[in-house]
This record gives structure tokens, C-alpha cells and sequence, in this order.
């Protein structure tokens, strides 16, 4: 999800593409009636474009194919049913191949214990677990009997989990003894013995083995579907929960990203999930016979909105390679099961990639993807293409709580629309971009970008105050999503982002987008990788400074190469000041970043100044 850009993360209609049905609309400031608007109502048929003067940055997506209004509980039914015997998930670590019909049993059986375990429809169920397929059938138990899923970032240390688990208000747990290389093992007996926890926790389920310390009230996975199988709750009490759950129900539960402080809990509805990835899916253009390879998380959108449900629901099969990601046993994943689709944020691609260099392998089948979390470069989508034989990568924007793509690229733009716009609204959304009065801007002009439409979540988990300074109605009562991220539109409905607003570069008085100044660098053939923060300075105020990843120790471009090829093309204020290269110099070879592959930038700025002070960058004299 970009969120940033995600540059992140549609049946019959899929094969004619996205692009084909999309005639982009740019209206009036005032295109919506007056009556009040749900957060789930779809943008109103488009007005009559006005002339070049008037057009306003409001842009709507199109009214087909129509929004689902449907719980995902009745479409695992459904696609047990159409789907039968056909694959729907693969995890090759665990050696796991479940069918449609499958997972609707195993989800049965889930749903039954959770009700034998006294949960009931609104009780958080929450899980701490690497990609595997149970995280799957949990995932459908509860949305089967209208339990939100609470997912958490394998990255929390145990009190992290603990104060998540607590702000959730999670009722059952379920956690992994281990994920990739990290044991668990202090996560459950913190969860276990921390009391804020308790007030709230009832089940705490840990898969694959039981506690090396004695826990009051800890059960193995095993045991808990025992009881679902052979507990007293039967089918039909099981059919009667099914009926309460409604699809404007909570189904998930996702802690933001929080790259700029204490994440918040965004409520995501069945609505809201199913129709996000099936827009998804269209834009890729899936169907039954694809094969989805999924590394990203399923603790965040993309991998469970952008991957599992866009897959689930064009009844394609997807595959989990490893339960934390590995570039190795992903590109085993791919070339063994002859995936078609292959999703991951740019770190992930280039991790692949340098195991290919290292231990050639031939990929073949793969037809198209995702890439998402950060700005791609040039020479990363050539090299996709020249290594991996893919056609076309697609580009999404968004964000947690906008469920979470709202802008995505098509199979059949040009290379420049892909490489440097978010691409354009899914149907049924709308975007604006809006002065710091909360003005409509004239087209092409820089604002914050805003979203309304069927993805926007139901809300903050206990936090009105942060929902009512995110999602405000305008004064027609339509209701927007204030994303935080600057960007404009232009005349064709193409979306692009400039930078987060918070990440704006003061220079002596001036604003200076770090997007802007990573796509000029990322442009540069010899260049990977790049981000660009604000580093304090005694005259300026604040200047700019990049970390830069080469392609290759052999063609890594020296700091006037680089300032040359800034200048080719930006002002010489957006010069960077100094330049760090990653793994050079006392730099380190990664960046910060959160579990899902953002540059966690408050950090990156802390991190240079301090080298700016050590002068372990060389600064570029004047800027």
C-alpha cells in the first residue's frame, strides 16, 4: 500500500483491462449532490467536462463494474462451491496445498472452535505469525461468524505485542513459535503475564508447538480445532452466526505503518477489503489459471488485500514462499509453481534479483505484478523485465486506511505513466487535490491528495478525534480521506505523489519535495535505491541529503556525477547537500524501514544528521 507511492497496493471485464474502461473526469469543485453522504455510497455519475479554465483537480473513476455488498464468509462459500477442487493456496515452507473446497472446510472448523472458545460476533481475534496457511483459514473463520482479525507486525518486540494486543482489545491470540530466525518465545510469556493483556485476552493459541514455560490459559493449534471438530457447537449454530454477519461488519483490524509515530488502529470493513482487491485483481488481469507469488506480509494490506483477496477473489491460487521473506526461496516458489504474478516492495525485487546474479536461475512465467512502498527506478523495472521475462509491472498508491489501493497503473500504459504516476482511480472512487484551506487546486497544481469512495475505513479503533481530523466531509457532505501526502492530477486523470507533507525539505524558506528530487535520482541508470530527507543546517535551516544505493560496486557514479545529473533537471537547491552510499563510509547497507518495506524516515533523518556531523558524507560545496 504504497502508501507512498504504492509509487503503494478487475470476471468478463478483467480481460478488456482497466485502462479501456476508464474515461478519466474532471469536474466542477461542486460534483456531488448536497444530501449527506455514507462513507460506502459510490461517486455520482461524472458532470460534463468544463472548459481547460475552469478544470478543477477532481477526478472520478468509473461506475463498473459495480461494487459487491457481500461478507467474504459467503464468498468463501461461493468459491468452494465454482472453485471446488482447484487449487487456492500454496506455502511451500510447510508443504501445504489447500483447495477451495479446503479452505472453506478448515475455516468451518475454526469458526466452530472460536464459538466453542465463547467469541462472538465483534470480538477481535488476533494472530502473530509469519505467512503460513493457517494465518488463511483464521482470516476466514473469522470473518465467517463477524470477528474483526486483528493482524500484527512481526516486527513488534514483545512489548510492542503487548500494547497492541491491548489497544485491540484482542479476545484470542494466536502466535507462532517462531517467524523466519526471531523465537517467539518471550512474545507469549509477556502476552501471557503482562496484565494490561489480561484484562482483555481470554484464548492465547500458539501454533506448531506448546510454551517451554508453563502459561495459565496457553493451548496448541492443534488441540483448538479438536474442538471445533468434536466441541458441542454444531453446523446449524454455526450457520445462525454466519446470518448476523453484515458486510458494512468490521472484517480487519491493521495498525498503520507508523513511520511518523504510534501507529493507530484503522477498521476495515468486509465492503471495504473485498471490492479493494478485487479492483486489484482486475487491474492484473487475474484469472482461475494464474498463480500469485505473495512474499509481502500478510500483517499488512498488501499482502492480504492486494495478494490473498485479489487472488481469492478471481479464483486464482496463491502462493506463500516463506513465512518472512527470502529471496531465494521466492524465486524457488516462482519457478516451481510457474507463477504468473509476482508482488513485492522494490527491496524485495532487488534481494531477487542479486540472487539471480548470484545463483542464476531462469524465470520465465511471470507475466505481470505489483510494486509497491517506494518510488521504482528505471533501471529496476528494465532489469525485472530483461531477468525475469515480466511484461508489465503495475504501479499502486495508498494507504491502511483506504483499504488500501485507491490509485493504480494499467497493463497498458506507456513506460513514463508507469514509471512516474500513481496511475488512476479504481471505479467507484474519487481523488482532489486541496489547499492548506481545504481549496480545490487548478490542474497540475501541487496540494494534498484526498480520497472518497467505498475503500474508506470505517474509522480509528477508539480514537474519534484522530478519525475526525483524517476523514472530514466537504460542504456537500461528501466525506474524504485526508492522506497527508502532496501530489497533483493531471489533464488525463493521472495521479502522482510529490512527497509526504510532514517530509517536505525547508530550504531557506522554500518547499522542497524529497519525492521528487528520489525519482530525478532513481532516473540515473547506475542508481538503485534512494531516499532523500531533510538535514539540519546553521544558514539554510534545512537542506537536502541522499542515500543512494548503486546497481553495482563497478559502476557506482561518484557525488559530481550525481550533483551533475540532479542539475540536468531540478533547480540547484534540490542539489543534494551530501550523499551517503549505502554500505560506504559508515553508512550501513540498509535503511530503517517498517515491517512492510517504507522507509521509516524520522528515523533516516536522525540518522543523517548525525552522519552529516560526522561528515562521513562529503558535502557538495554551496548547496
Amino acid at each position: 500500500m504504497t502508501r507512498r507511492p504504492f509509487p503503494s497496493c478487475f470476471a468478463a471485464i478483467s480481460s478488456m483491462g482497466l485502462s479501456r474502461l476508464f474515461i478519466p473526469h474532471l469536474t466542477p469543485a461542486i460534483p456531488y449532490s448536497t444530501s449527506a453522504q455514507p462513507i460506502y455510497s459510490s461517486p455520482p455519475e461524472p458532470y460534463p467536462l468544463v472548459t481547460r479554465a475552469q478544470r478543477l483537480s477532481v477526478v472520478q473513476g468509473p461506475t463498473i463494474p459495480p461494487l459487491w455488498n457481500r461478507t467474504l464468509g459467503s464468498l468463501v462459500k461461493e468459491q468452494a462451491e465454482r472453485r471446488g477442487k482447484r487449487t487456492a493456496l500454496i506455502v511451500p515452507w510447510q508443504n501445504a496445498r489447500l483447495t477451495y473446497e479446503d479452505l472453506e472446510y478448515r475455516s468451518s472448523i475454526a469458526a466452530k472452535a472460536l464459538l466453542n472458545a465463547g467469541l462472538k460476533h465483534g470480538d477481535a481475534v488476533g494472530i502473530f505469525a509469519g505467512n503460513r496457511f493457517e494465518y488463511i483459514e483464521l482470516f476466514l473463520a473469522s470473518a465467517r461468524i463477524g470477528c474483526p482479525f486483528v493482524v500484527f507486525n512481526t516486527t513488534n518486540s514483545p512489548h510492542e505485542l503487548c500494547s497492541a494486543v491491548a489497544r485491540s482489545d484482542c479476545k484470542a491470540l494466536f502466535i507462532a513459535s517462531s517467524i523466519g530466525s526471531i523465537n517467539t518465545e518471550d512474545h507469549v510469556y509477556h502476552v501471557a503475564t503482562t496484565e494490561v493483556v489480561g484484562a482483555c485476552l481470554e484464548q492465547l493459541i500458539m501454533f506448531d508447538r506448546s510454551p517451554s514455560r508453563e502459561l495459565f490459559n496457553c493451548h496448541r493449534y492443534e488441540d483448538f480445532l479438536n474442538d471445533g471438530t468434536n466441541g458441542p457447537v454444531t453446523n446449524q449454530q454455526l450457520e445462525r452466526a454466519e446470518t448476523r454477519v453484515r458486510p458494512s461488519d468490521v472484517l480487519n483490524m491493521q495498525f498503520t505503518s507508523g513511520t511518523t509515530g504510534l501507529p493507530k488502529v484503522s477498521m476495515l470493513t468486509h465492503n471495504n477489503l473485498l471490492n479493494d482487491g478485487r479492483y486489484v485483481g482486475h487491474a492484473m488481469r487475474l484469472a482461475q489459471d494464474d498463480v500469485v507469488c505473495c512474499p509481502p506480509p500478510l500483517f499488512h494490506c498488501f499482502g492480504l488485500v492486494m495478494g490473498f483477496l485479489a487472488s481469492f477473489t478471481h479464483g486464482s491460487t496463491i502462493v506463500f514462499p516463506s513465512d518472512r521473506f527470502n529471496a531465494r526461496q521466492t524465486l524457488d516458489a516462482v519457478e516451481t509453481e510457474k507463477a504468473t504474478a509476482l508482488l513485492g516492495v522494490p527491496t524485495m525485487f532487488i534481494s531477487e534479483l542479486e540472487q539471480m546474479e548470484s545463483q542464476p536461475q531462469k524465470i520465465t512465467t511471470v507475466r505481470t505484478g505489483l510494486v509497491a512502498g517506494s518510488p521504482v527506478s528505471p533501471s529496476l523495472m528494465d532489469e525485472l523485465k530483461a531477468k525475469m521475462n515480466v511484461q508489465g509491472m503495475l504501479i499502486a498508491y495508498g494507504m491502511t486506511e483506504t483499504s488500501p489501493v485507491t490509485f493504480i497503473t494499467s497493463l497498458d500504459d506507456p513506460d513514463d505513466r508507469m514509471l512516474t504516476s500513481l496511475g488512476r482511480v479504481l471505479p467507484h472512487t474519487a481523488a482532489k487535490i486541496v489547499d492548506t484551506d481545504g481549496n480545490i487546486v487548478p490542474i497540475g497544481e501541487r496540494g494534498e491528495i484526498c480520497t472518497s469512495g467505498f475503500a474508506l475505513q470505517k474509522g480509528y479503533y477508539k480514537d474519534e478525534v484522530k478519525t475526525q481530523e483524517a476523514m472530514r466531509r466537504d460542504e456537500n457532505g461528501v466525506l474524504w480521506m485526508h492522506t497527508g501526502d502532496e501530489g497533483y492530477l493531471d489533464e488525463e486523470g493521472y495521479g502522482f505523489i510529490t512527497g509526504r507533507i510532514k517530509d517536505l525539505i525547508i530550504r531557506g524558506g522554500e518547499n522542497l519535495s524529497p519525492s521528487e528530487i528520489e525519482n530525478q535520482l532513481l532516473r540515473h541508470p547506475a542508481v538503485r535505491e534512494a531516499c532523500v530527507v531533510a538535514v539540519k543546517d546553521r544558514i539554510h535551516g534545512e537542506v537536502v541529503a541522499a542515500f543512494l544505493q548503486a546497481c553495482s560496486q563497478e559502476k557506482k557514479p561518484s557525488d559530481g556525477d550525481i550533483r551533475d545529473w540532479v542539475l540536468q533537471d531540478l533547480s540547484p537547491v534540490k542539489v543534494p547537500a551530501f550523499i551517503f552510499w549505502l554500505g560506504h563510509d559508515g553508512v550501513d547497507a540498509e535503511l530503517p524501514k517498517t515491517g512492510s518495506g517504507k522507509y521509516q524516515k524520522h528515523i533516516i533523518r536522525d540518522i543523517a544528521n548525525r552522519l552529516a556531523g560526522r561528515k562521513a558524507g562529503q558535502r557538495i560545496k554551496g548547496k
